[in-house]
């Protein structure tokens, strides 16, 4: 397999974009080697500019949860096309769109789109902030959000500590209201509110998929609902990766807890760029126009996202995919581990509906210490043997690999064939 093209433009690229790319973990810097630049797909195949066509787990992070370019979504697509880009005014499509989203998660009675689950989340941290009338907010250590200055921030030494900023660029005042808390361990979350009385809430990802796939363990999400309930502060959950993943809705709801602020995105634009936040009646009057907290975007609303996710959201209610994922992502697990064990690679596996991740260590990972125990030395090796063996994934050894419906009996043979090639090569490291 060549990417002689690939690094051809990337040297191009270098010139006017940074990096020659337009979000850092396309650069492939974890990894090593130059970034792959893609010139199409369809169904559960991408395909690079040298040609090499892979079955993709990336899926864009996630949205193309159909597989790309499905017939349903793609004529949506061109018939709203068809009226127009962009309009700056309200659709009819918006109202749609909301009331599929609202119907899909238990406690959503209005929702606000916006263009991105960064736009999103910032927004729903500002609502939980009006409505609360408090300042401050309890993050986890590994969870993302969006590259907002507030919560783009690192643990610092203590679980009790102001956080200190993650970036060059951010301000110590930016973060002064953001504290780090561990994912899974409610006493990190408690030891904030003995110190603290102006917390508005917690924000967390319910699977958290940025440090590759971290479940909540021992009822922690529900034990943490009912103490934020108890403080009077709220908990906003990050469904931007999770939402309409797991099953028709979100990720909370199979794990039995309801949030008070809701974010989304990916999914929900059918692979535009579309974001949204959502909650109760009483939280969401505090949005403009109706309340004091101001939040405003021109392309809010798109009406070719809005067909998008209409197109999407209608399709996978209509396949229903979730048991077709749990089945899929076991066989992923037991390939991984099989294939681990044949060639004496220490590896643990976690997976939540269409979500895996594979962690190169022996240890069992419940949040992001354990998830940094993992050799990031060998999912490179792995990365590229997958990759050179026709299995697209993401360049990180703490991003989830994504399945879509559009998996066939050949792609998932072709995964285990290079998963074996991949422990093999990790093992003559």
């Amino acid at each position: 397999m060549e990417f002689k093209k690939s690094q051809k433009l990337y040297k191009k690229g270098l010139v006017n974009l940074v990096g020659a790319v337009n979000s850092p973990v396309r650069a492939f810097s974890s990894v090593g080697g130059n970034p792959l630049f893609i010139k199409k797909a369809k169904g559960s195949k991408i395909t690079d500019v040298d040609n090499n066509t892979y079955v993709d787990l990336v899926l864009s992070y996630g949205p193309m949860i159909l597989g790309h370019r499905h017939k349903n979504v793609q004529k949506a697509i061109i018939k709203a096309l068809k009226n127009g880009y962009s309009f700056g005014a309200s659709t009819e499509n918006e109202i749609k769109l909301a009331k599929i989203v609202c119907d899909a998660f238990p406690g959503m009675d209005k929702v606000r789109f916006v263009n991105s689950g960064t736009e999103a989340v910032l927004s729903g941290i500002r609502l939980a902030r009006a409505f609360t009338g408090k300042d401050k907010i309890i993050k986890f250590a590994g969870c993302y959000h969006g590259h907002q200055d507030a919560l783009l921030v690192a643990a610092g030494s203590g679980l009790a500590t102001l956080s200190l900023p993650g970036s060059k660029g951010v301000p110590e005042g930016a973060v002064k209201n953001t504290l780090i808390a561990n994912y899974n361990d409610l006493e990190s979350v408690k030891a904030h509110f003995e110190e603290y009385d102006d917390i508005a809430g917690v924000i967390l990802e319910p699977i958290a998929g940025n440090m590759g796939v971290v479940i909540p363990q021992n009822n922690f999400l529900k034990e943490l609902k009912s103490y934020l309930e108890s403080k009077g502060a709220l908990l906003i959950v990050d469904e931007v990766m999770t939402g309409f993943r797991s099953k028709f809705g979100g990720a909370q709801e199979l794990l039995g807890v309801e949030a008070d602020i809701t974010c989304l995105g990916k999914v929900i634009g059918g692979g535009f760029p579309v974001g949204a936040y959502g909650a109760r009646n009483e939280i969401m009057q505090e949005v403009a126009p109706l309340g004091g907290m101001y939040q405003a975007g021109t392309l809010s609303g798109n009406p070719v996202a809005m067909a998008g996710g209409i197109a999407t959201l209608k399709e996978l209610k209509k396949q229903n995919p979730y048991d077709k994922f749990d089945k899929i992502a076991q066989t992923i697990e037991e390939f991984l581990l099989a294939s681990a064990k044949k060639y004496g690679v220490d590896i643990t596996v976690n997976r939540f509906g269409s979500m895996v991740n594979p962690f190169f260590t022996n240890v069992t990972v419940t949040n992001f210490k354990e998830a940094q125990t993992s050799d990031t030395k060998k999912f490179a090796t792995f990365f590229w043997a997958m990759m050179k063996n026709g299995v697209f994934l993401p360049p990180s050894q703490f991003e989830a690999w994504f399945l879509t419906s559009a998996l066939t009996k050949k792609d998932i043979e072709k995964i285990s064939k290079a998963i074996d090639k991949g422990m093999e090569a990790v093992s003559k490291m």
